[in-house]
């Protein structure tokens, strides 16, 4: 007699079990960074797991896209300028972004205006590298290319990551708008039912309550969102990506297996994302 179906929620804690498990015997103590509702909703209520909120991602059906664009018009008008100053946008294989020395160019330069070292949670060197099963638009201006964004899949929603959108400082305003609008046009009309930006470090935080975070924590975050944007501007990128109306923010937690958080968990993840291993 066949057993009873499991979920896909009892998968993800049998695998999250075995693999604490596992890292106990080894003597290693573990963190998730980057951790969805899925991960979430799975250690929710766990005596023996903390969290801390890292910030929010935007997401859409990427079918009420357009529907946003339309209804503002500091969009349309975005869109307006970059059309009028000639900017088209074309799709790329992987094949021809690995090989082009222009999106080369445009990286290279967009990566020279950033002050500190990349997150590489945000932005990666290495966008160009491995490109096989992303989708690559590419924003032209007249012979010029001036910005190019790398949409990475999602198979378990049936969607897509827009992973960055690297841009010249020349670039006419609107471009990215329009870069944005096209493709995620073109991934609704191939059947994609979700998209996302991306993380915002830092967004939607006033939500956190004291319950769920001890206060030296809260404390910490609050000042990384006070002072960093010295550094990094963790506000401007919120606010360039509310501008298109998500349908929902969505949460994305570093959850540690411990009861409390610590204070080496947040060392460890500045430490992975703030310098590049060899």
């Amino acid at each position: 007699m066949a057993g009873a179906p499991v979920c896909a929620a009892d998968r993800l804690a049998s695998v999250v079990q075995e693999f604490e498990s596992d890292s106990a015997d080894a003597g290693d103590d573990v963190c998730y960074f980057g951790a969805e509702g899925r991960l979430e909703s799975v250690i929710a209520g766990s005596e023996s797991h903390s969290k801390a909120l890292l910030g929010s991602q935007p997401a859409w059906d990427p079918a009420h896209f357009d529907a946003v664009i339309k209804s503002r018009s500091s969009l349309r008008a975005q869109l307006n300028r970059a059309r009028n100053k000639g900017v088209t946008i074309v799709e790329y294989t992987p094949h021809q972004a690995m090989e082009s020395r222009e999106l080369q160019d445009v990286l290279r330069k967009w990566l020279s205006t950033r002050g500190l070292p990349p997150l590489h949670f945000l932005v990666e060197p290495e966008t160009l590298e491995r490109l096989l099963d992303r989708r690559i638009f590419v924003a032209r201006a007249g012979e010029s290319t001036v910005a190019f964004a790398v949409l990475s899949p999602i198979p378990s929603r049936n969607g897509w990551l827009v992973e960055q959108f690297p841009r010249l400082h020349g670039a006419p305003n609107g471009t990215i708008e329009l870069l944005l609008s096209t493709a995620v046009r073109a991934i609704a009309e191939s059947g994609a039912t979700y998209v996302t930006l991306g993380l915002a470090p830092l967004a939607r935080r006033d939500n956190v309550t004291s319950k769920d975070e001890s206060l030296w924590l809260r404390s910490a975050l609050r000042f990384a969102a006070m002072h960093g944007k010295r550094f990094y501007n963790f506000r401007g990128l919120e606010s360039f990506k509310s501008k298109f109306r998500p349908d929902s923010w969505e949460p994305v937690y570093a959850i540690e297996s411990s009861q409390r958080f610590s204070m080496k968990a947040l060392i460890a993840i500045a430490g992975a994302f703030l310098f590049k291993r060899s």
